[in-house]
């Protein structure tokens, strides 16, 4: 039997990702604090042999404003709604990350980078929408364009890719593959993570993934590693949803809905994928921490047990293909 799988990806896209919905005084403390969890987090994945993915928003690959007003796609989003594109929002941008640490993320791509195992993605260059009105394949290809390009400055290639809001596009997937991307992460298949644009998103399906936190609602969202040409869906089986002082006593909840998943997974070699944002962490971080050690811990121990790994979406989508050499 196979053995199982536990990949982690985060969303990596300070303000951008949060730009449309909250304002930097609100949630500004949360992006800030994002500067001392990543490198508790990267430490903590390097102790228990996690290989991560990182999701990262193409803005951040810049320090420098001019540099990355030059690297702008060909094509921009023509969003129906005016204020989903975050290019005009680009005037009130700083002149670097050391003036600006809430639009630019160089020198923590280059943390994340310094740490082996751990798979720098993308999450499209712009946060871009894929299920929004008014934008188009052409854009879309364009800006998996500029992703590809302010990466390679860097001397990276991007193999993996997490739509932003969840938003997968069936349809945009020969973009993804003509771009070089092996992976993606798919969404859950329960109605409540079903992808769509952020004016259908109702508070009944807010509800249901709440709940579902805590108690079994959906199952175990663990799934079988798939054998679909490229690029892979390596889909979604858990939010981890961050610590939140009202709901502290729900906690132990929390985690055996967690624990149970990936025990799950590991006894019967499948793939259990844990997502979240390094902005999640940013508030109560050591809270956060000392949840995900105890979800790390238990990883540890289904390592020891049963085999079960932990590999990046782009090392999953590599194990078909070792799979099938060993077969031959």
């Amino acid at each position: 039997m196979a053995k199982g799988v536990f990949t982690v990806s985060l969303d990596f896209e300070l303000y951008w990702g949060v730009r449309d919905k909250r304002t930097i005084e609100s949630y500004g403390a949360n992006l800030l604090g994002v500067r001392q969890a990543i490198p508790r987090m990267l430490d903590a994945f390097s102790a228990a042999g996690v290989h991560a993915t990182w999701a990262t928003v193409g803005f951040l690959f810049f320090d420098d404003k001019d540099e990355l007003l030059a690297h702008l796609p060909q094509e921009l989003p023509t969003y129906s709604k005016a204020g989903l594109s975050p290019y005009p929002w680009l005037e009130q941008v700083g002149p670097n990350e050391r003036k600006d640490p809430y639009h630019f993320g160089l020198s923590l791509i280059r943390q994340i980078m310094a740490h082996p195992g751990q798979e720098v993605a993308s999450h499209t260059f712009s946060h871009y929408y894929c299920l929004e009105d008014g934008q188009t394949q052409g854009q879309f290809r364009a800006d998996l364009a500029a992703a590809k390009a302010a990466a390679g400055r860097l001397g990276l290639t991007l193999r993996s890719l997490v739509f932003p809001r969840n938003q997968f596009n069936a349809s945009y997937l020969a973009a993804c593959r003509e771009a070089g991307f092996v992976a993606f992460r798919g969404n859950e298949p329960a109605w409540i993570y079903r992808a769509e644009r952020n004016e259908d998103e109702t508070s009944v399906k807010r509800l249901g993934r709440l709940i579902d936190t805590y108690v079994p609602l959906t199952g175990y969202n663990s799934r079988p590693l798939a054998h679909d040409r490229a690029p892979l869906d390596v889909p979604s089986s858990r939010f981890l949803r961050p610590y939140s002082p009202k709901l502290a006593a729900l906690d132990p909840l929390r985690m055996e809905r967690i624990k149970a998943e990936m025990t799950h997974a590991a006894q019967r070699g499948l793939v259990y994928h844990l997502w979240w944002h390094p902005h999640n962490f940013g508030a109560h971080t050591d809270e956060n921490m000392q949840f995900l050690q105890q979800v790390l811990d238990h990883y540890r121990l289904l390592a020891d047990r049963h085999g079960m790994q932990g590999l990046s979406i782009g090392e999953v989508a590599d194990l078909p293909l070792e799979r099938s050499a060993r077969a031959a």
